[in-house]
Protein backbone atom coordinates (compact mmCIF):
# COMPACT_ATOMS: atom_id res chain seq x y z
CA UNK A 1 0.00 0.00 0.00
CA UNK A 2 1.14 3.03 -1.16
CA UNK A 3 0.18 6.32 1.24
CA UNK A 4 1.34 10.36 0.30
CA UNK A 5 0.00 13.35 1.88
CA UNK A 6 0.36 16.81 1.23
CA UNK A 7 -1.48 20.22 1.67
CA UNK A 8 -3.09 23.18 -0.28
CA UNK A 9 -2.67 26.34 -0.44
CA UNK A 10 -5.52 26.73 1.81
CA UNK A 11 -4.25 24.46 4.62
CA UNK A 12 -6.21 22.03 3.70
CA UNK A 13 -4.12 17.96 4.31
CA UNK A 14 -4.69 15.44 1.86
CA UNK A 15 -4.06 11.56 2.20
CA UNK A 16 -3.92 8.82 -0.56
CA UNK A 17 -3.71 5.55 0.18
CA UNK A 18 -3.28 3.39 -2.77
CA UNK A 19 -4.77 -0.32 -2.54
CA UNK A 20 -4.46 -2.33 -5.72
CA UNK A 21 -7.28 -4.29 -6.59
CA UNK A 22 -9.47 -3.15 -4.01
CA UNK A 23 -12.99 -3.41 -4.75
CA UNK A 24 -14.28 -0.57 -2.99
CA UNK A 25 -12.56 3.09 -2.32
CA UNK A 26 -13.38 4.82 0.62
CA UNK A 27 -13.19 9.22 0.19
CA UNK A 28 -12.94 10.10 3.98
CA UNK A 29 -13.24 13.88 4.71
CA UNK A 30 -12.64 15.11 8.66
CA UNK A 31 -12.59 18.18 10.43
CA UNK A 32 -11.97 19.73 13.84
CA UNK A 33 -15.43 20.47 13.88
CA UNK A 34 -16.72 17.72 16.87
CA UNK A 35 -18.41 18.79 20.09
CA UNK A 36 -15.01 20.03 21.91
CA UNK A 37 -15.51 22.92 19.64
CA UNK A 38 -19.05 24.32 20.78
CA UNK A 39 -19.47 27.37 22.80
CA UNK A 40 -21.54 28.05 25.79
CA UNK A 41 -25.29 27.13 24.58
CA UNK A 42 -24.30 25.78 21.93
CA UNK A 43 -24.32 21.80 22.48
CA UNK A 44 -24.98 19.83 20.33
CA UNK A 45 -24.25 21.77 17.29
CA UNK A 46 -21.88 20.05 15.84
CA UNK A 47 -23.82 16.67 15.73
CA UNK A 48 -27.40 18.84 14.25
CA UNK A 49 -25.43 20.09 11.62
CA UNK A 50 -23.77 16.72 10.51
CA UNK A 51 -27.08 16.49 10.11
CA UNK A 52 -28.03 19.26 8.18
CA UNK A 53 -25.28 18.67 5.79
CA UNK A 54 -27.25 15.58 4.19
CA UNK A 55 -30.27 17.83 3.90
CA UNK A 56 -28.65 19.21 0.67
CA UNK A 57 -26.51 21.60 -0.61
CA UNK A 58 -26.06 24.77 -2.80
CA UNK A 59 -26.37 22.56 -5.99
CA UNK A 60 -27.83 19.46 -4.69
CA UNK A 61 -31.76 19.43 -3.23
CA UNK A 62 -32.73 17.45 -0.50
CA UNK A 63 -32.54 13.47 -1.00
CA UNK A 64 -30.59 14.18 -4.12
CA UNK A 65 -27.05 13.15 -3.17
CA UNK A 66 -28.43 9.74 -1.73
CA UNK A 67 -29.70 9.00 -4.85
CA UNK A 68 -26.84 9.77 -7.15
CA UNK A 69 -24.46 8.00 -4.61
CA UNK A 70 -26.84 5.35 -5.13
CA UNK A 71 -26.38 5.01 -8.27
CA UNK A 72 -22.67 5.20 -8.12
CA UNK A 73 -23.16 1.59 -6.67
CA UNK A 74 -22.06 3.51 -3.53
CA UNK A 75 -23.07 4.32 0.26
CA UNK A 76 -22.51 7.25 2.53
CA UNK A 77 -22.13 7.80 6.07
CA UNK A 78 -20.97 9.86 8.99
CA UNK A 79 -20.10 10.34 12.80
CA UNK A 80 -19.45 13.21 15.26
CA UNK A 81 -17.33 12.94 18.08
CA UNK A 82 -16.20 14.53 20.59
CA UNK A 83 -12.85 16.18 19.22
CA UNK A 84 -14.04 15.77 15.79
CA UNK A 85 -16.59 14.82 12.31
CA UNK A 86 -15.99 13.14 9.51
CA UNK A 87 -18.15 11.94 6.35
CA UNK A 88 -17.18 9.32 4.29
CA UNK A 89 -18.56 7.64 0.56
CA UNK A 90 -17.81 4.29 -0.28
CA UNK A 91 -17.71 3.40 -4.21
CA UNK A 92 -16.68 1.65 -6.83
CA UNK A 93 -12.88 2.59 -7.67
CA UNK A 94 -14.29 3.66 -11.30
CA UNK A 95 -16.61 6.35 -9.83
CA UNK A 96 -14.00 7.92 -7.37
CA UNK A 97 -13.96 11.56 -9.19
CA UNK A 98 -17.87 11.94 -8.85
CA UNK A 99 -18.36 10.61 -5.59
CA UNK A 100 -15.61 13.43 -4.58
CA UNK A 101 -17.97 15.79 -6.13
CA UNK A 102 -20.47 14.78 -4.36
CA UNK A 103 -19.36 14.93 -1.11
CA UNK A 104 -17.57 17.64 -1.11
CA UNK A 105 -20.81 19.73 -2.88
CA UNK A 106 -22.78 18.53 0.19
CA UNK A 107 -19.94 19.64 2.91
CA UNK A 108 -18.54 22.72 1.47
CA UNK A 109 -22.45 24.46 0.64
CA UNK A 110 -25.05 22.82 3.13
CA UNK A 111 -28.55 24.87 2.21
CA UNK A 112 -29.13 24.63 6.31
CA UNK A 113 -33.06 26.20 5.26
CA UNK A 114 -35.05 27.37 7.81
CA UNK A 115 -38.05 24.87 6.94
CA UNK A 116 -35.95 21.62 7.11
CA UNK A 117 -34.01 22.49 9.72
CA UNK A 118 -36.88 22.41 12.20
CA UNK A 119 -37.97 19.74 10.33
CA UNK A 120 -34.66 17.56 11.53
CA UNK A 121 -34.57 19.44 15.10
CA UNK A 122 -37.67 17.04 15.78
CA UNK A 123 -35.79 14.24 14.81
CA UNK A 124 -32.53 15.47 16.83
CA UNK A 125 -35.00 16.13 19.78
CA UNK A 126 -36.40 12.23 19.91
CA UNK A 127 -32.54 10.48 19.19
CA UNK A 128 -31.45 12.75 22.46
CA UNK A 129 -35.18 11.62 24.33
CA UNK A 130 -34.32 8.26 23.45
CA UNK A 131 -30.87 8.19 24.44
CA UNK A 132 -31.56 9.58 27.78
CA UNK A 133 -33.53 6.66 28.66
CA UNK A 134 -31.00 4.17 28.11
CA UNK A 135 -29.66 3.01 31.10
CA UNK A 136 -26.09 2.39 29.31
CA UNK A 137 -25.93 5.85 28.35
CA UNK A 138 -27.02 7.16 31.56
CA UNK A 139 -24.53 5.53 33.66
CA UNK A 140 -21.94 6.71 31.00
CA UNK A 141 -22.84 10.53 30.89
CA UNK A 142 -22.89 10.41 34.87
CA UNK A 143 -19.48 9.02 34.67
CA UNK A 144 -18.32 11.69 32.50
CA UNK A 145 -20.01 14.26 34.33
CA UNK A 146 -18.15 13.83 37.72
CA UNK A 147 -14.74 13.09 36.61
CA UNK A 148 -14.37 15.57 33.90
CA UNK A 149 -16.93 18.47 34.56
CA UNK A 150 -16.37 22.05 33.34
CA UNK A 151 -14.73 20.13 30.42
CA UNK A 152 -16.72 20.38 27.29
CA UNK A 153 -16.20 16.21 27.01
CA UNK A 154 -18.08 16.02 30.01
CA UNK A 155 -21.18 16.72 28.35
CA UNK A 156 -23.22 14.32 25.72
CA UNK A 157 -22.38 14.69 22.21
CA UNK A 158 -26.25 14.78 20.91
CA UNK A 159 -26.36 17.79 23.46
CA UNK A 160 -29.74 18.24 25.91
CA UNK A 161 -33.31 19.01 24.20
CA UNK A 162 -32.70 22.80 25.79
CA UNK A 163 -29.51 23.67 24.48
CA UNK A 164 -30.86 22.12 20.47
CA UNK A 165 -34.23 23.85 20.74
CA UNK A 166 -32.55 27.09 21.27
CA UNK A 167 -29.81 26.63 18.05
CA UNK A 168 -31.00 28.47 15.34
CA UNK A 169 -29.82 28.44 11.09
CA UNK A 170 -27.71 31.71 11.91
CA UNK A 171 -25.92 29.71 14.32
CA UNK A 172 -25.48 27.11 12.49
CA UNK A 173 -23.77 28.43 9.27
CA UNK A 174 -21.48 30.58 11.47
CA UNK A 175 -20.54 27.73 13.11
CA UNK A 176 -19.93 25.93 9.77
CA UNK A 177 -18.26 28.81 8.60
CA UNK A 178 -16.23 28.94 11.16
CA UNK A 179 -14.80 25.32 11.52
CA UNK A 180 -15.23 24.07 8.10
CA UNK A 181 -11.85 25.43 6.77
CA UNK A 182 -9.00 24.82 5.47
CA UNK A 183 -6.20 24.02 8.50
CA UNK A 184 -9.48 21.81 10.16
CA UNK A 185 -9.92 20.02 7.23
CA UNK A 186 -8.21 16.59 6.04
CA UNK A 187 -9.51 14.27 2.83
CA UNK A 188 -8.09 10.75 2.66
CA UNK A 189 -8.97 9.02 -0.34
CA UNK A 190 -8.11 4.85 0.02
CA UNK A 191 -8.43 2.14 -2.51
CA UNK A 192 -7.62 1.15 -5.96
CA UNK A 193 -7.15 4.84 -7.35
CA UNK A 194 -7.18 6.25 -10.74
CA UNK A 195 -3.56 7.65 -11.97
CA UNK A 196 -4.76 11.16 -11.92
CA UNK A 197 -5.89 11.04 -8.50
CA UNK A 198 -3.72 14.21 -7.52
CA UNK A 199 -5.16 16.10 -10.08
CA UNK A 200 -8.49 15.15 -9.28
CA UNK A 201 -8.47 16.03 -5.59
CA UNK A 202 -6.46 19.60 -5.90
CA UNK A 203 -8.37 21.01 -8.58
CA UNK A 204 -11.43 19.39 -6.91
CA UNK A 205 -14.06 22.09 -4.53
CA UNK A 206 -11.60 21.10 -1.71
CA UNK A 207 -9.52 24.14 -2.46
CA UNK A 208 -12.64 25.90 -2.68
CA UNK A 209 -12.24 26.10 1.43
CA UNK A 210 -11.24 29.47 2.89
CA UNK A 211 -8.46 30.09 4.52
CA UNK A 212 -8.23 30.46 8.30
CA UNK A 213 -8.18 34.16 9.41
CA UNK A 214 -7.35 32.88 12.86
CA UNK A 215 -6.25 29.44 14.77
CA UNK A 216 -9.00 27.77 16.00
CA UNK A 217 -8.70 28.08 20.14
CA UNK A 218 -7.45 25.48 21.26
CA UNK A 219 -9.45 24.41 24.32
CA UNK A 220 -7.35 23.59 26.98
CA UNK A 221 -6.92 20.04 28.53
CA UNK A 222 -8.97 17.94 30.57
CA UNK A 223 -8.82 18.22 34.13
CA UNK A 224 -10.04 14.57 35.74
CA UNK A 225 -11.41 14.34 39.07
CA UNK A 226 -10.83 11.31 40.63
CA UNK A 227 -13.86 9.73 43.47
CA UNK A 228 -16.13 7.54 44.53
CA UNK A 229 -20.35 7.51 43.98
CA UNK A 230 -23.26 5.38 44.47
CA UNK A 231 -26.18 5.78 41.78
CA UNK A 232 -29.76 4.07 41.04
CA UNK A 233 -30.24 3.72 37.43
CA UNK A 234 -33.76 3.34 36.06
CA UNK A 235 -34.20 0.01 34.26
CA UNK A 236 -30.41 -1.35 34.78
CA UNK A 237 -30.37 -5.18 35.19
CA UNK A 238 -27.66 -6.02 37.56
CA UNK A 239 -25.13 -4.03 39.59
CA UNK A 240 -22.23 -2.00 37.64
CA UNK A 241 -18.65 -0.98 39.02
CA UNK A 242 -17.28 1.66 36.57
CA UNK A 243 -13.97 3.14 37.04
CA UNK A 244 -12.33 5.88 34.85
CA UNK A 245 -8.74 6.89 34.79
CA UNK A 246 -7.17 9.48 32.60
CA UNK A 247 -5.12 8.55 29.51
CA UNK A 248 -2.35 10.95 28.11
CA UNK A 249 -3.65 12.81 25.33
CA UNK A 250 -4.07 11.10 21.73
CA UNK A 251 -0.76 12.69 20.36
CA UNK A 252 1.46 10.09 23.62
CA UNK A 253 1.36 7.70 20.78
CA UNK A 254 3.52 5.24 23.11
CA UNK A 255 1.95 5.67 26.03
CA UNK A 256 -1.66 4.71 24.31
CA UNK A 257 -0.15 1.61 22.53
CA UNK A 258 1.09 0.40 26.30
CA UNK A 259 -2.43 1.00 27.62
CA UNK A 260 -3.90 -1.04 25.28
CA UNK A 261 -1.42 -3.96 26.51
CA UNK A 262 -2.12 -3.40 29.67
CA UNK A 263 -6.00 -3.70 29.04
CA UNK A 264 -5.31 -6.60 27.05
CA UNK A 265 -3.27 -8.17 30.09
CA UNK A 266 -6.18 -7.34 32.47
CA UNK A 267 -9.46 -8.38 30.34
CA UNK A 268 -9.09 -9.72 27.11
CA UNK A 269 -10.10 -13.42 27.19
CA UNK A 270 -10.22 -16.35 29.34
CA UNK A 271 -6.71 -15.94 30.54
CA UNK A 272 -6.69 -12.46 31.38
CA UNK A 273 -6.36 -12.02 34.50
CA UNK A 274 -9.17 -10.49 35.99
CA UNK A 275 -11.46 -12.62 33.74
CA UNK A 276 -9.54 -16.09 34.67
CA UNK A 277 -9.68 -14.86 38.53
CA UNK A 278 -12.75 -13.56 39.39
CA UNK A 279 -15.45 -14.70 36.26
CA UNK A 280 -13.83 -18.24 35.64
CA UNK A 281 -11.72 -19.38 39.05
CA UNK A 282 -13.85 -17.58 41.78
CA UNK A 283 -17.46 -16.53 39.54
CA UNK A 284 -17.75 -13.32 41.48
CA UNK A 285 -18.35 -11.57 38.48
CA UNK A 286 -20.46 -11.84 35.36
CA UNK A 287 -18.58 -9.48 32.64
CA UNK A 288 -15.60 -6.95 32.57
CA UNK A 289 -14.58 -4.88 30.13
CA UNK A 290 -11.97 -2.07 29.53
CA UNK A 291 -11.99 0.83 26.60
CA UNK A 292 -9.48 3.00 25.89
CA UNK A 293 -11.33 6.58 25.53
CA UNK A 294 -8.69 8.28 23.03
CA UNK A 295 -9.31 11.85 23.06
CA UNK A 296 -6.93 15.32 22.03
CA UNK A 297 -7.35 17.21 25.17
CA UNK A 298 -6.65 13.58 27.11
CA UNK A 299 -8.59 10.64 27.31
CA UNK A 300 -10.10 8.15 29.62
CA UNK A 301 -9.34 4.49 30.55
CA UNK A 302 -12.79 3.10 31.24
CA UNK A 303 -13.69 -0.39 33.34
CA UNK A 304 -17.08 -1.61 33.35
CA UNK A 305 -17.69 -4.82 35.37
CA UNK A 306 -21.32 -6.36 35.99
CA UNK A 307 -21.91 -8.24 39.08
CA UNK A 308 -24.75 -9.77 41.14
CA UNK A 309 -25.87 -7.55 44.10
CA UNK A 310 -24.50 -9.89 46.36
CA UNK A 311 -21.19 -9.90 44.95
CA UNK A 312 -21.00 -6.54 44.70
CA UNK A 313 -18.53 -5.28 47.44
CA UNK A 314 -16.11 -8.78 47.19
CA UNK A 315 -16.10 -8.11 43.24
CA UNK A 316 -14.49 -4.17 44.17
CA UNK A 317 -12.22 -5.45 46.40
CA UNK A 318 -10.79 -7.99 44.59
CA UNK A 319 -10.45 -6.16 41.48
CA UNK A 320 -8.59 -2.90 43.85
CA UNK A 321 -6.65 -5.68 45.27
CA UNK A 322 -5.44 -7.10 41.49
CA UNK A 323 -4.91 -3.54 40.58
CA UNK A 324 -3.03 -2.56 43.31
CA UNK A 325 -0.66 -5.95 42.79
CA UNK A 326 0.21 -5.06 38.74
CA UNK A 327 3.55 -3.06 39.13
CA UNK A 328 4.36 -5.99 41.53
CA UNK A 329 5.57 -8.62 38.94
CA UNK A 330 2.42 -9.53 39.15
CA UNK A 331 2.58 -9.65 35.20
CA UNK A 332 4.97 -12.25 33.82
CA UNK A 333 6.65 -11.89 30.34
CA UNK A 334 4.15 -15.06 29.50
CA UNK A 335 0.95 -12.37 29.92
CA UNK A 336 2.73 -9.69 27.99
CA UNK A 337 3.64 -12.14 25.36
CA UNK A 338 0.02 -12.92 24.80
CA UNK A 339 -1.32 -9.20 25.25
CA UNK A 340 0.81 -8.13 22.00
CA UNK A 341 0.06 -11.04 19.67
CA UNK A 342 -4.01 -9.80 20.34
CA UNK A 343 -3.08 -6.66 20.26
CA UNK A 344 -1.17 -6.78 16.67
CA UNK A 345 -3.89 -8.96 15.91
CA UNK A 346 -6.48 -6.28 16.26
CA UNK A 347 -4.63 -3.80 14.72
CA UNK A 348 -4.20 -6.04 11.63
CA UNK A 349 -8.10 -6.33 11.51
CA UNK A 350 -9.26 -2.85 12.03
CA UNK A 351 -7.15 -2.02 8.88
CA UNK A 352 -8.77 -4.79 6.51
CA UNK A 353 -11.10 -2.66 4.89
CA UNK A 354 -10.71 0.44 2.64
CA UNK A 355 -12.89 2.40 4.92
CA UNK A 356 -10.90 1.16 8.16
CA UNK A 357 -7.57 2.29 6.61
CA UNK A 358 -9.33 5.82 4.93
CA UNK A 359 -10.33 6.38 8.78
CA UNK A 360 -6.87 5.62 10.16
CA UNK A 361 -5.57 7.64 7.79
CA UNK A 362 -7.83 10.69 7.85
CA UNK A 363 -7.60 11.20 11.73
CA UNK A 364 -3.95 10.85 11.68
CA UNK A 365 -3.58 13.62 9.35
CA UNK A 366 -6.21 15.77 10.55
CA UNK A 367 -3.97 15.71 14.26
CA UNK A 368 -0.47 16.19 12.30
CA UNK A 369 0.72 12.48 13.02
CA UNK A 370 2.27 11.26 9.37
CA UNK A 371 3.59 7.86 10.70
CA UNK A 372 3.12 4.55 8.97
CA UNK A 373 -0.11 3.06 9.66
CA UNK A 374 1.46 -0.10 10.57
CA UNK A 375 3.71 1.69 12.51
CA UNK A 376 2.21 0.69 16.44
CA UNK A 377 2.77 -2.52 15.33
CA UNK A 378 6.87 -1.55 15.66
CA UNK A 379 6.17 0.25 18.64
CA UNK A 380 5.34 -2.93 20.84
CA UNK A 381 8.82 -3.62 20.69
CA UNK A 382 9.01 -1.50 23.10
CA UNK A 383 6.95 -2.90 25.87
CA UNK A 384 8.50 -4.86 28.10
CA UNK A 385 7.00 -5.34 32.08
CA UNK A 386 9.24 -3.51 33.85
CA UNK A 387 8.45 -0.50 31.46
CA UNK A 388 4.93 -1.40 31.90
CA UNK A 389 5.56 -1.33 35.64
CA UNK A 390 7.19 1.98 35.48
CA UNK A 391 4.99 3.61 33.43
CA UNK A 392 1.69 2.05 32.41
CA UNK A 393 0.28 0.27 35.47
CA UNK A 394 0.10 3.40 38.20
CA UNK A 395 -2.12 4.76 35.70
CA UNK A 396 -4.30 1.71 36.47
CA UNK A 397 -4.37 2.94 40.41
CA UNK A 398 -7.60 2.18 42.26
CA UNK A 399 -6.58 5.00 44.07
CA UNK A 400 -6.56 7.29 41.36
CA UNK A 401 -9.88 6.49 39.85
CA UNK A 402 -12.93 8.06 39.88
CA UNK A 403 -15.66 4.62 40.40
CA UNK A 404 -18.86 4.90 40.37
CA UNK A 405 -21.05 1.80 41.36
CA UNK A 406 -24.61 1.47 39.58
CA UNK A 407 -27.00 -0.14 41.13
CA UNK A 408 -30.74 -1.19 39.59
CA UNK A 409 -33.61 1.29 41.16
CA UNK A 410 -35.58 -0.98 43.48
CA UNK A 411 -39.01 -1.32 42.94
CA UNK A 412 -41.56 -0.84 45.57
Amino acid sequence: MNVNHWSLPNGATCVVADIEQSTLTCIDFWCKGGSLYEMKDEEGMAHFLEHMIFKGSKNLKEGEFDLKVESLGGSSNAATGLDDVHYHVLVPPEKTEEGLKLILELLLFPRIEKDAFEMEKEVVLEEIAQNIEQPDEIIYMKLLKECLTPHRYSKPILGDKNTVKSINPKQMKLFHKNHYVGKNCTLCVAGDLPSEIYSIINNSKLKELKTISKETAIRYKANFKKGYKKETIPRLEGVRILKAWELPPAEEQILILGAEIAATILCEGKSSIIVKELREKKRIIESIDIDLQILEKGGLILLDVSCSEENLKIAEIEINNILKELSKDLVTNKDLERAKKLVINNIYFSLELSTQIASTLGNQALWGRHQAILKSIDDISYWTTSRLNELIFPLFNPENAFTLIAEPEKLI
